[in-house]
C-alpha cells in the first residue's frame, strides 16, 4: 500500500512498458520524493502513431524512436532497466523478470496491446500488424519486393497479383497505409519503373462495419472515403476476410464472395491485450474484457489491489458509457494522472477518479488530405492535413526527432520522393530468381523458396 512513513527508503514505484503511458508517468514522477524504475524489453520509446511511415518508406525507424535512457536521463530518481517481466507477485510486491526480482510499493502496468486475428493466428504470417518497428520494416520489405517482383514478372496475371495490396481494417492505421501505398503506386514510384506501370497497382481497403473510419462522425467517414477514393484506392465495407491462403485473399460482402488475388495483404483490423493481463488476472483475479484488456477501477487501479495500476491499451475504462480509445492522448493523460495521484496519496490527500478530456481525433489520408474532429468543429482537407502535421511533430518526444521529421516531411512534400525505400531482411539481398509457383528463391544458398 501507498504510505508516506518517515524514515524508510523511498517510495519505489516500478513502471512495466515504456510506451506512451509509461514514459509519460516516468516523466511527471520525475521530481517527486519517490524512486522510479522503468522496466522495458526495448531500449526505446516508439511513437507508433507514425509506424505506416516507416511501413511505407517516408521515414526511418530512427526517426520515430528515442532511448529511454535519453528521455529520462534528467530524472534523477529515475533508473531504466532492460528486461521483460515474465510475473508477478502482488502479495510479496516483486515483479519478476528473467533471472532477477524488482520489489515495488506501487506497480504501474502499461505493456499496451498486440494484433488480434480473430482465432485464426496463422495469418499473421502472411498478413503482418502494424505494432512494432519489425513490423514495420517487414511491411515495408513485402510492398517494395512487390514492385520490385511485378518487374519482373512477365505472367500478366501473376503481375496484377503482384500490384494487389489488400488492407484489412478500415481504422486509422488501415486508412493511413492505404492512402500512402496509393501515394506511393500513383506518384512516387510512377517513374521508376520500366516494364510496369505502378498506377495500375490495385490498393484495397477492407472493412467489415458499413462505413471506415467507425469511431468517428458519419459525415467524416464519408468524407476519408471520398478522398480515398480520389487518391485511388478502392473502399469495400461490410466486407469480411474468411480466408487467407496461397497468396489469395476471399472476401464475402452479403452473400457476394470474391477470391481476390493479393500478394501483398496487411493487417490492420483488431488489437488483443499484451499476455501482462493473464498474468495480472491469475495473480490478483482481476476481470478482463473480451480481448483480454484489464478492467480498472475509476482511479485505474485494479479491484483489491489499490497499488496496482493499469494504464494505457491494457486498460478498460468506460467514461459516459463506453470504454475509453487505445489511442496515444488517453495513455499519456493516464500515465499523468496516476504520478499525480501517487503524489497526492504520499501526501496524505485524496484524488478524484480519472477523467478523460477529449481533445479530438483526426487521421491522415494522404497528401494534402485528413480528418479532424475537435468536438465543437471538424474539417477535412488542407487545414485538417496541416493540422495533423502540426500536433504529430508536437508530440514527438525529443527535439532531434521533430526536427529529422520536420525536414522530412518537408523534402517528401515538394520533391514527392521517399528516402527510407530500403528492402532488407529474409534475405532479401540474395534474391535473383523466381520459381514455378512465383516465389523468390536463392540459388546460391538452397533450392528453397523463400516467401516474400
Amino acid at each position: 500500500m501507498v504510505n508516506g512513513a518517515e524514515n524508510q527508503s523511498p517510495h519505489h514505484v516500478v513502471i512495466i512498458g515504456g510506451g506512451f503511458g509509461g514514459l509519460y508517468a516516468a516523466k511527471a514522477l520525475g521530481n517527486a520524493p519517490v524512486q522510479v524504475t522503468l522496466i522495458d524489453k526495448r531500449n526505446f520509446h516508439l511513437f507508433q502513431p507514425l509506424l505506416y511511415q516507416v511501413a511505407t518508406g517516408t521515414l526511418s525507424p530512427a526517426d520515430i524512436s528515442s532511448p529511454l535512457r535519453s528521455v529520462l536521463s534528467e530524472n534523477k530518481n529515475t533508473k531504466v532497466l532492460l528486461g521483460e517481466v515474465t510475473d508477478i507477485d502482488p502479495d510479496a510486491q516483486k515483479v519478476i523478470l528473467r533471472g532477477e526480482e524488482v520489489s515495488y510499493d506501487t506497480l504501474i502496468v502499461a505493456t499496451g496491446v498486440s494484433h488480434h486475428y480473430f482465432g485464426k493466428d496463422e495469418w499473421e504470417t502472411v498478413a503482418p500488424g502494424l505494432k512494432t518497428v519489425e513490423n514495420a520494416l517487414e511491411m515495408r520489405r513485402r510492398i517494395f519486393l512487390a514492385f520490385e517482383a511485378a518487374e519482373k514478372e512477365t505472367d500478366p496475371e501473376k503481375r496484377r497479383a503482384w500490384l494487389t495490396f489488400a488492407i484489412v481494417g478500415g481504422g486509422p492505421t488501415g486508412v493511413e497505409l492505404a492512402g500512402a501505398i496509393a501515394e506511393l503506386a500513383y506518384s512516387t514510384l510512377k517513374k521508376d519503373f520500366r516494364n510496369i506501370d505502378t498506377a495500375e497497382a490495385r490498393i484495397l481497403l477492407l472493412e467489415g462495419m458499413d462505413r471506415i473510419l467507425p469511431p468517428y462522425k458519419p459525415e467524416l467517414s464519408a468524407k476519408a472515403a471520398a478522398s480515398l477514393k480520389k487518391l485511388g484506392v478502392t473502399v469495400l465495407t461490410k466486407a469480411l476476410v474468411t480466408n487467407i491462403e496461397n497468396h489469395v485473399i476471399t472476401v464475402k460482402q452479403g452473400e457476394q464472395i470474391e477470391q481476390i488475388p493479393a500478394r501483398t495483404i496487411l493487417w490492420a483490423a483488431g488489437v488483443k491485450a499484451s499476455p501482462m493481463s493473464k498474468v495480472l488476472n491469475q495473480r490478483t483475479g482481476v476481470e478482463l474484457d473480451r480481448v483480454g484488456r484489464v478492467i480498472v477501477e475509476p482511479d485505474l487501479s485494479i479491484a483489491g489491489h489499490s497499488n496496482i495500476f493499469v494504464i494505457g491499451d491494457l486498460a478498460n475504462l468506460s467514461q459516459d458509457g463506453k470504454p475509453l480509445p487505445g489511442v496515444a492522448p488517453v495513455a499519456m493523460q493516464e500515465g499523468e494522472y496516476v504520478a499525480k495521484l501517487i503524489e497526492q496519496r504520499l501526501a496524505g490527500k485524496p484524488a478524484p477518479p480519472f477523467r478523460y478530456l477529449d481533445f479530438g481525433s483526426l487521421a491522415v489520408i494522404g497528401r494534402n488530405a485528413a480528418v479532424v474532429d475537435l468536438g465543437y468543429v471538424r474539417f477535412t482537407g488542407l487545414l485538417a492535413w496541416l493540422f495533423w502535421v502540426f500536433i504529430h511533430i508536437y508530440y514527438l518526444i525529443e527535439f532531434d526527432n521533430k526536427l529529422v521529421v520536420m525536414i522530412q516531411w518537408g523534402w517528401n512534400y515538394f520533391t514527392r520522393k521517399r528516402g527510407a525505400r530500403l528492402i532488407t531482411g529474409n534475405e532479401s539481398m540474395g534474391i535473383v530468381a523466381v520459381d514455378v509457383n512465383g516465389d523468390y528463391y536463392v540459388p546460391d544458398k538452397s533450392k528453397s523458396t523463400v516467401e516474400v
